[in-house]
């Protein structure tokens, strides 16, 4: 039986003094080791998770296909597994300091390199893996400030993919009785985080958010439930770790502490049945590969998301999944590509039955398929439909809820008249979001704010230009933008 993840390091460094273990160590047999470890009740997929090496390859390890050699993945090996000094030595590594703090040590400082970037095999991994985020998190661990992994949303994605969903989740022992009333309070709390980051962006509330899921989830997901129980939980705690991951990335879009959470979530949201949620953490992640510069990954995963939902996803998350889509091709430069996942996307949204809906996708109305649209028009140089499309999406402007969405708009818009040659209307509307915007705390939005400088300073000095400097000195978000960095919007 597979063992909590927080009684992981104990184990490794038992083994890890074993004789034979240490010989394999010098033979650099990364099978045997693994072999030993999981006959202590350490799988593959917890050393996947630790490590970052795709759970493929250490099973080619242990079936002798495949024999490792690069001196990074040892390291990857022996940091993410935090292996004793005896043993490093072994491997032809120097020793590792952390070891000597002792075994089990719950340090932020000691969080493996790779947690949470591997897809779990069963649920009860997740639940242990993303509780030591959390940890990590509210002591902001080193790793967790690592660049994003390509990779590791290659590798989720097919597991999600190719996961059949049939495994049932092991007998909950927890001491602590847990029921349907139960989560439905967890699920109220957290839509109070969500409706604050709609309103102020991820920076205001995130770490609160984190601090409750490491209490009050950490303490339902390893409580004692029925299995009618744990899926509703599984996929209510899923909800909420992409949440945390959405708020983490707009917090430190290029970090990779959102595609821990993203990765995470999707195991949980599968260990609850929830393929719609499933499909739509995918989708998330297409939004941020497109943000942070990886477009063909982006489109990608707003495929598989296509993909993997076919057949159950309703007419509203497939013009989504259609709308990421466009997203990642429009920052490709392919055209048609482009305006055929656009078409598609209206084909799908004119099908549209809220009721029908789940509720964490009611948002996507008409005025946020234009938001969409914008975005990719923009991109493809074509400023005056861009224009018209973010324009559309901003009739409703709320000054209570999604202000953050409304500010994005706003800054298309923006760009859109500038791109035009409309100077003073560029201005005017980016000079409206700034005050509209002045209470967000959004790395991303900042972002747009840069681009948009950027795009200003090529335009060259005029009055409209001086006179919105002047205007936008006095707003915090503009002088944050000012400062030395470059966005993606």
């Amino acid at each position: 039986m597979a063992i909590r993840a927080l009684d992981v390091p104990g184990i490794v460094e038992r083994v890890c003094g074993r004789q034979d273990v240490l010989d394999a160590c010098r033979n650099h047999d990364l099978g045997t080791v693994i072999a030993v470890l999981g006959a202590h009740g350490v799988t593959q997929g917890q050393i996947a998770g630790l490590t970052g090496i795709p759970q493929g390859r250490l099973s080619e390890y242990k079936k002798r296909k495949r024999v490792a050699r690069a001196a990074s993945t040892f390291e990857a090996f022996a940091d993410g597994l935090g292996m004793p000094a005896a043993a490093r030595q072994a491997l032809g590594l120097a020793p590792d300091r952390s070891a000597d703090a002792g075994a089990g040590s719950e340090s932020a400082d000691q969080l493996p390199p790779g947690a949470g970037l591997a897809y779990p095999d069963e649920p009860s991994e997740a639940a242990d893996t993303v509780v030591l985020l959390w940890r990590a998190d509210l002591g902001d661990a080193p790793p967790l400030r690592d660049p994003l992994n390509p990779e590791a949303w290659n590798e989720a994605s097919l597991r999600w993919l190719v996961d059949p969903g049939l495994r049932r989740n092991a007998e909950s022992t927890g001491r602590v009785r847990i029921g349907m009333a139960d989560v439905q309070r967890f699920q109220a709390t957290v839509e109070l985080f969500a409706r604050l980051d709609d309103r102020f962006g991820g920076g205001h509330a995130r770490q609160s958010l984190v601090q409750y899921l490491s209490t009050d989830a950490d303490r339902l997901l390893h409580g004692q439930h029925t299995d009618t129980v744990g899926r509703a939980l599984y996929s209510a705690t899923a909800e909420a770790t992409l949440l945390a991951a959405w708020m983490s990335y707009d917090s430190a879009p290029e970090s990779s502490l959102a595609q821990r959470y993203f990765i995470q979530a999707l195991r949980l949201a599968q260990a609850g049945d929830d393929r719609l949620l499933g499909a739509s953490i995918l989708d998330a992640m297409s939004h941020q590969a497109t943000y942070t510069g990886r477009y063909s990954e982006a489109a990608n995963l707003a495929r598989a998301a296509m993909t993997g939902a076919r057949g159950v996803a309703t007419a509203t998350l497939t013009a989504h999944f259609h709308a990421m889509e466009a997203r990642a091709l429009a920052r490709l430069g392919d055209a048609v590509g482009c305006d055929h996942s656009l078409a598609e996307a209206v084909r799908e949204f004119e099908k549209r039955r809220p009721e029908d809906d789940p509720e964490w996708i009611r948002y996507f109305n008409a005025a946020e398929l234009s938001a969409e649209m914008g975005h990719c028009l923009r991109d493809l140089g074509r400023p005056m439909v861009a224009a018209q499309y973010a324009s559309d999406s901003l009739i409703e402007v709320s000054e209570t809820t999604f202000v953050r969405s409304d500010f994005f708009a706003m800054m298309v818009l923006a760009d859109s008249y500038l791109a035009a040659g409309e100077v003073e209307k560029a201005c005017s509307v980016a000079l409206h979001a700034i005050t509209a915007g002045e209470q967000i705390r959004s790395a991303r939005c900042i972002g747009y704010l840069r681009d948009f400088r950027e795009r200003l300073a090529a335009i060259g000095a005029s009055r409209s230009v001086s006179d919105f400097h002047e205007l936008a000195n006095s707003s915090r978000l503009w002088r944050i933008a000012s400062q030395s960095g470059k966005g993606n919007s």
